[in-house]
């Protein structure tokens, strides 16, 4: 184990040698080739270029170089295509306080039974004169980024669950082909974030014809990783333990309280002189072991049975 692998569990360090291909007697060499390939885009201004910030892409592409070092510059090249976009990244920025305050995203305290972290998205909570959609994603990059320094996560991943109950047509009609395509381009192609699973619960039938007009825009991968529940709440047991999702998906846990992530990254104490942080992240974290080991336990005595 590297300096690189430190604040990862033994059971993690296997999965990820298992699963991404992750070695730790090459992991130097594979970072640096990446790194070396950097001087064939003198287009892409990379501002950042560490050992830790490569391994990430390395992660997310289950160490093909080509393919992470593709990764790292579609990832500055969003940046910088999409400037207005990055200006004020942080979560006291007006619009992306506004989203996080009405829940873009929800993010659970605990991990479902495969160790990913669960967002959440309640899409009729978008009060369109409040949110405008650019500044509901710039929240959901901005979370990703916080929650993407944990090492755990980039190889463990997320899954998200999209609830579309109450979701208007007027509300959908929003959702234009350019605002998805700029979400997809933004979430998909260009973020070191292995998502293994997206999941729909609730959806009317323009979600459907939304679904089918985004389609072309998404690779092979991410369609087969994407499920549409509608109101069949089982289907959704099957792929993520209740014991680790809220009541209003059918599961044990307590109501999701739609303010868990944005105080987490505001602080008590917010006030318009205060930039987040990330300590206040990591003192949240230290807060959510109890609460996963209920989701892994349950997995354990399960896959005894």
């Amino acid at each position: 184990m590297t300096h690189l692998q430190t604040g990862l569990s033994p059971e993690t360090v296997e999965k990820a040698r298992m699963e991404l291909n992750e070695n730790p007697d090459t992991l130097h060499q594979d970072i640096q080739q990446v790194r070396d390939m950097i001087i064939t885009r003198p287009d892409i201004g990379f501002l950042r270029t560490d050992d830790a910030f490569i391994l990430r892409f390395l992660r997310a592409r289950k160490f093909n170089q080509m393919e992470a070092f593709r990764l790292l510059a579609q990832y500055f090249q969003y940046r910088q295509l999409n400037l207005d976009m990055f200006k004020n990244l942080k979560a006291d920025d007006p619009g992306i306080k506004r989203a996080l305050m009405d829940g873009f995203p929800g993010v659970l305290e605990n991990r479902d039974h495969y160790g990913r972290k669960i967002l959440l998205l309640f899409a009729a909570n978008w009060d369109q004169s409040r949110n405008s959609f650019v500044d509901i994603l710039r929240a959901i990059l901005l979370s990703l980024e916080i929650l993407i320094e944990d090492e755990e996560l980039q190889i463990n991943g997320f899954i998200l669950i999209i609830d579309w109950s109450n979701f208007s047509f007027k509300q959908a009609s929003k959702l234009t082909p350019s605002i998805l395509r700029l979400a997809i381009e933004g979430l998909q192609d260009s973020f070191p974030a292995r998502f293994g699973g997206i999941h729909f619960v609730n959806q009317p039938w323009y979600i459907h014809a939304l679904y089918t007009i985004i389609k072309p825009f998404l690779k092979d991968k991410t369609r087969k990783r994407i499920f549409l529940h509608g109101n069949n709440l089982n289907s959704l047991h099957q792929l993520i333990h209740p014991e680790c999702l809220p009541s209003e998906f059918g599961g044990t846990l307590p109501p999701y309280d739609m303010g868990t992530w944005a105080r987490s990254l505001l602080g008590p104490d917010y006030n318009d002189e205060n930039e987040y942080t990330h300590s206040s992240y990591n003192a949240i974290h230290v807060n959510e072991i109890h609460i996963e080991k209920q989701c892994f336990v349950y997995s354990e005595n399960k896959n005894q049975q």
